[in-house]
């Protein structure tokens, strides 16, 4: 949301868009999008569902591959709420990254356009690397909050 608001752009945090549901529930559970940005294509606001993931999820049975997990976890996404946003008129936005930095191919597209729109509206140098970097730090930030949270109280 930082990005957005920093680049000019409107969007509402869990904003109720009353449409998704979770089907493995088998039930109606209207859930909020993670981000709704106004009038991203065409004039048609995009549901933008964030998710992170470790890539060493599932390490053990697969073996590591570089950006596996990410692409795994766009996927589902996809597969989960995609159909559901465009059959009520919302480009669907599957932004998915994983705790290395690793972004799936769908928040690089995403993120670029972020990146381009920060750039024609504050044409300075240091503006060139702030989507990017800035998603970096966040999520840098997020671990470390993790991290902490789990040490011994000895240690604090």
């Amino acid at each position: 949301m930082d990005i957005l608001r920093r680049a000019g752009i409107s969007a509402k945090k869990e904003a109720p868009v009353n449409f998704l549901t979770d089907p493995s529930e088998g039930r109606s559970t209207l859930r909020p999008a993670d981000v709704l940005v106004f009038g991203w294509e065409s004039g048609k606001h995009a549901c933008v569902d964030l998710t992170g993931v470790s890539p060493l999820a599932g390490f053990r049975e697969n073996g590591f591959v570089a950006g596996q997990t990410v692409l795994k976890a766009e996927s589902k996404k996809v597969e989960k709420h995609a159909k559901a946003c465009e059959d009520n008129q919302h480009p669907f936005v599957p932004l998915a990254f994983d705790t290395f930095g690793s972004l799936a191919p769908e928040a690089v597209r995403f993120l670029s356009r972020v990146q381009r729109v920060v750039h024609s509206n504050f044409s300075t140098p240091q503006g060139r690397g702030f989507v990017f970097s800035r998603l970096g730090f966040s999520i840098q930030k997020g671990m470390a909050a993790q991290f902490v949270v789990r040490l011994p109280a000895i240690l604090m």
